[in-house]
């Protein structure tokens, strides 16, 4: 048996005005035939899990197109449209296939349809037919569709919040499509889509309120009949109808329970929707609660959360550390700063100069620090990670980068590439020692944790301004649903009788 792997993977800001085009795929990943194998076999990505299994159960893995990019803006119609155009024709050049593999992310968003997603996965499906098993996995922060459900025979999604078991959910996809091929299974899937949107402040899913969630959910796993189950958490910066937190339920050819379980899902949320809306903290408020006692605590930059394509140059927090530094102590913040790397790189290590760093983007992310800096250290920006942390990637590159310190205890780490705080080995390839900080900033929300648990004792939510901030009333998001929880509150809904 043989088994196509495809992969069209970005989630899309679309808040952010920089569009993704087919040139930034390219410097990013996009392989195609072997290639795909050479890039992802073995890593902890899905589609790691893809290759080993198949591999396990003796059917051959035909690798046929992987493009991915770190989040962005939307995509082009050129982009998609070219991507799209190559994987057809390469599932078309591909032979006989008995089944596909798909990894789409699940919030991308093209200038051609916002439900860029399901518009590539329904073109597959269209060319291929009906009968052929297509079986897909989906981030967390998917925004489900309709088409997405309807393209596809299985959908498993990432359990995990940081995301530690994409390999886990390819290899869960990998043996769905082969217990099918093998005549063991029929899966059939239903989806349940309720009126509301989890803040990513609440989306810990190893933390209360989401771990009792997510509990529920591996007790529908465990039910006679059941393949898989599987919560979307939501992506809320994607402006699209599909916004918002739904369910997949995957049984053995009976639709109807699959139904069943995927509304009972959508109506526990709705009843303990409450406590899924975010606790909001300001800057000064979190260092209050970051000098209570000598605890080493990180700082999460919500509103600058690279992670989801913020440009990672915000100065808020920088500079409510640097007037506070007498109570808060020695901290630590990475700025992605292009120019600032290179005039410190211009005067040379061991100099002294006035140096501007970071909110050089736009005016929503804070105005940028000035301050007088000893040039620390420069670097390449290249490290690895082994470490199975927050969405799998193994390479970074910052660009050319270099470590400053102000007179008032802060070192700046400032980096040519916004790069996403995924990797303690961003500081330590630095010659940065994160234990000797009281405070570390990153700029995210959830996915940081995971690198930094090790090293901090208590981790700190901070509401801050700009393309990724969580506080729902500042998103100017015109077509999501309406009315949906808890952008509106005066309104019911059940799976049953829909809205009320």
């Amino acid at each position: 048996m043989r088994v196509g792997l495809a992969m069209i993977y970005h989630e899309s800001n679309t808040l952010v005005d920089q569009p993704i085009t087919l040139e930034s795929f390219r410097k990013d990943t996009l392989c195609y035939g072997e290639a795909v194998r050479d890039a992802f076999a073995g890593s902890h990505h899905e589609a790691g899990g893809f290759f080993e299994g198949l591999a396990d159960d003796g059917i051959e893995a035909v690798p046929l197109l992987a493009a991915r990019i770190i989040p962005g803006g939307v995509v082009t119609a050129d982009a998609i449209e070219a991507l799209l155009s190559d994987l057809i024709a390469r599932v078309h050049a591909a032979g006989p296939l008995d089944g596909l593999l798909v990894a789409p992310h699940g919030a991308s968003v093209s200038e051609v349809d916002r439900d860029m997603d399901g518009h590539w996965l329904g073109a597959l499906r269209r060319h291929v037919g009906p009968d052929l098993p297509i079986v897909s996995t989906l981030d967390a922060h998917a925004s489900l569709s309709r088409t997405m459900v309807e393209a596809t025979d299985a959908i498993t999604v990432y359990r995990t919040n940081p995301h530690l078991d994409q390999f886990e959910r390819g290899l869960e996809a990998a043996d769905l499509i082969a217990r099918t091929l093998r005549g063991e299974v029929r899966p059939a899937q239903a989806a349940c889509m309720p009126p509301l949107v989890i803040n990513i402040e609440r989306q810990a899913t190893a933390h209360p309120p989401l771990s009792d969630l997510c509990a529920r959910v591996d007790a529908v796993r465990r039910e006679p009949g059941v393949l898989s189950a599987s919560m979307v958490l939501g992506f809320q910066w994607a402006d699209v109808p599909e916004m918002g937190t739904s369910f997949i339920v995957v049984t053995d050819g009976n639709p109807d329970l699959a139904q069943t379980h995927a509304d009972a899902l959508g109506d526990a949320l709705w009843d303990d929707r409450d406590r899924f809306v975010a606790e909001l903290i300001g800057i000064d408020e979190a260092i209050d609660e970051a000098s209570r006692d000598e605890a080493r605590v990180l700082l999460l930059d919500m509103g600058d959360n690279i992670g989801c394509a913020s440009p990672g140059d915000g100065t808020l927090i920088a500079h409510a550390l640097r007037r506070r530094a007498a109570e808060a102590g020695p901290g630590f913040v990475c700025l992605a700063d292009r120019v600032a790397v290179q005039e410190a790189a211009s005067a040379g290590i061991g100099e002294t100069i006035r140096l501007a760093m970071g909110g050089r983007t736009d005016d929503r992310h804070g105005p940028p620090l000035v301050a007088d800096v000893q040039v620390v250290s420069l670097h390449d920006g290249r490290f690895s990670e082994d470490l199975k942390l927050h969405s799998g990637f193994t390479e970074y590159d910052m660009g050319p980068s270099a470590v400053v310190r102000a007179g008032e205890g802060m070192t700046i780490l400032l980096t040519s590439r916004p790069t996403m705080p995924f990797s303690l080995k961003q500081l330590t390839s630095c010659g940065i020692d994160p234990e000797s900080f009281r405070v570390i900033v990153a700029k995210g929300v959830q996915a940081p944790v995971a690198a930094y648990a090790p090293v901090c004792d208590r981790f700190i939510r901070v509401n801050t301004p700009g393309v990724t901030t969580v506080d729902l009333d500042r998103l100017d998001l015109v077509h999501r649903r309406r009315p949906m929880f808890p952008f509106e509150t005066d309104f019911e809904w059940s799976a049953a009788r829909g809205l009320s």
